[in-house]
């Protein structure tokens, strides 16, 4: 069985919002002080407490900054001097660094200037210090296989920051969620902050929606505010059975589905062409029979997640259609590779695939067998034949 952290973000998430989650699932407060202090740092420490949002209890923790008129900005390579004179183990130095990089990384990006010299405020302050170095602590505490996590919620309106006013999600939220999977509009504020978003794109191996897992503890951490949505970041610690699939790929995906009874069949080609040069991973039409009995077909898209509003419009633009069906679906792939096979024509390009470390089917690529007997003068079946003659003898 493998042990999964699941941060199940409906409500976004911060540093605080993290570390009480964490607590509340069962990192003692104490190991959570005593690894803090062996940054050598002073000038802050951590207020524990259970409290309440919308009939939710969990746990808050608020790191309480003891003298903050001697706070100072800070650049990457102080805090990573700060982390690596420590004392704490290797495995927290290194998901600590890497998660401060993520913040380093998007705020270079935002300013446009490099990344030595970045010089953080926020992620420079002691509390953000803190917020980070005991994600890594108490993530490293629970001992688990893999870190889940949801979508993320950025909440929205406007937030004051160093850059000015600016609409949610923040400069730096937005360059470090770059890839993942968010949500938006839930609230009037920032759900998600900077500091909560790179904790999650450093450490969660994989974010989903569909849990398969024995649930064995939940927590709730506590955020600062009280709304009409509870503030909590709720967080599971469960159990998930070990794969037997090793060369088993699994991954989310989005299947897009419309039903097409007045397109001229000639215009097929042009629309998925279009869809495949635009990233699809698979397109295929199948024969329907419509209402009334018109006969049609049912184009399908199988695609990422992030590419899904691009499908659409090219579905909506490049067809007659008006209306599709969206679903989210888990794509299983074997292990495969490409090995170039000699033969008396050429070498050939052959797909191998693997199940449980064994190769359980090789095909030629047609295309590169198409060309080979096109420039011998050779039937294709002759080419195919050689390629499988070389593999099996």
């Amino acid at each position: 069985m493998k042990r999964i952290l699941y941060y199940d973000c409906f409500a976004g998430i911060s540093g605080d919002m993290n570390l009480g989650a964490l607590v509340d699932l069962g990192v003692e407060a104490g190991h959570l002080q005593r690894e803090l202090e062996k940054l050598n740092i002073e000038g802050f420490r951590l207020e524990v407490e259970r409290d309440i949002r919308k009939g939710i209890s969990g746990t808050k923790v608020t790191v309480v900054v003891d003298h903050p008129e001697n706070e100072k900005p800070r650049h990457l390579h102080h805090i990573e001097e700060l982390i690596h004179k420590s004392s704490l183990s290797l495995e927290i130095k290194e998901k600590a660094l890497s998660i401060f990089n993520r913040v380093a990384e998007a705020e270079a990006r935002v300013h446009n200037i490099p990344l030595e010299k970045v010089h953080f405020h926020e992620v420079g302050a002691l509390d953000s210090i803190a917020d980070i170095v005991g994600a890594a602590i108490c993530q490293e505490a629970l001992k688990v296989d893999e870190i889940h996590a949801s979508p993320v919620q950025l909440g929205g309106g406007f937030i004051k920051c160093a850059h000015g006013l600016m609409p949610v999600p923040a400069p730096a939220t937005a360059e470090i969620l770059e890839g993942l999977p968010v949500k938006s509009g839930l609230v009037d504020y920032e759900a998600t902050t900077p500091t909560g978003a790179a904790i999650l794109a450093a450490t969660v191996d994989r974010f989903t929606e569909r849990m398969k897992y024995t649930i064995a503890k939940t927590g709730y951490g506590i955020g600062q505010r009280d709304g009409e949505i509870p503030n909590v970041l709720r967080v599971y610690l469960a159990e998930a059975e070990e794969s037997t699939d090793s060369d088993v790929l699994v991954e989310e995906a989005v299947m897009l589905e419309c039903n097409l009874d007045d397109m001229s069949p000639e215009r097929y080609t042009h629309v998925m062409d279009l869809l495949f040069s635009a990233g699809a991973a698979e397109v295929f039409i199948v024969p329907v029979v419509m209402k009334k009995s018109r006969p049609g077909h049912l184009l399908c898209v199988l695609c990422s997640r992030d590419l899904a509003d691009a499908m659409k419009e090219l579905l909506f633009t490049e067809t007659p259609g008006i209306g599709l069906r969206e679903q989210v679906v888990l794509k299983h792939m074997l292990k495969r590779e490409m090995v170039a096979i000699p033969t008396r024509y050429g070498d050939v390009e052959v797909k191998r695939s693997y199940l449980n470390g064994r190769v359980v089917n090789e095909k030629p690529e047609f295309e590169h067998c198409r060309i080979l007997a096109r420039e011998h003068g050779v039937p294709l079946d002759e080419v195919v034949k050689e390629v499988m003659k070389q593999l099996y003898g």
